[in-house]
């Protein structure tokens, strides 16, 4: 019988959606919850520290921290063709932190996104056949968006 278990991190991180037809062609930013869904089997080896889980929830959240908080939390993700709002953190130079990336900054696009930055980290943990099924990115209380492969 497959485990399923969820962790995740928050951050305080801005971005714009340039194309769109309301508001959020703004500048503005969000709390994001960036949650990993993880299934495999529950370790069964006698004596480890890991005996009875499926992994380490510390394990989950320094891999979470390292390649998703600490890359955006109090940044700016900006997409590439986004000219007008490069051009306006430009002038902030090295007092601000921006984010470059090769998609429009949605709560869609960056599941995906954080999906891949975790995805392998996960996969060889600890060799007890661990899955990342899902990254769940919450942009608002009221608004989740869900990436699987």
């Amino acid at each position: 019988m497959t485990t399923y278990i969820r962790r995740y991190v928050e951050t305080d991180t801005g971005h714009r959606v340039p194309n769109h037809k309301s508001k959020c062609k703004h500048m503005h930013g969000h709390r994001y919850r960036f949650e990993a869904e993880i299934e495999g089997d529950v370790v069964t080896q006698k004596g480890v520290s890991e005996e009875g889980m499926l992994m380490d929830f510390s394990d989950i959240s320094a891999i979470l921290t390292t390649h998703i908080h600490d890359v955006v939390d109090h940044a700016f993700v900006v997409y590439q063709g986004d000219d007008l709002a490069l051009s306006a953190l430009e002038l902030m130079g090295d007092e601000h932190r921006t984010v470059i990336v090769d998609f429009i900054p949605t709560a869609e696009n960056l599941a995906k996104w954080a999906f891949e930055q975790i995805e392998p980290l996960i996969s060889t943990a600890y060799g007890n056949r661990l899955k990342l099924v899902a990254m769940h990115v919450r942009e608002t209380p009221k608004s989740i968006a869900t990436w699987k492969p």
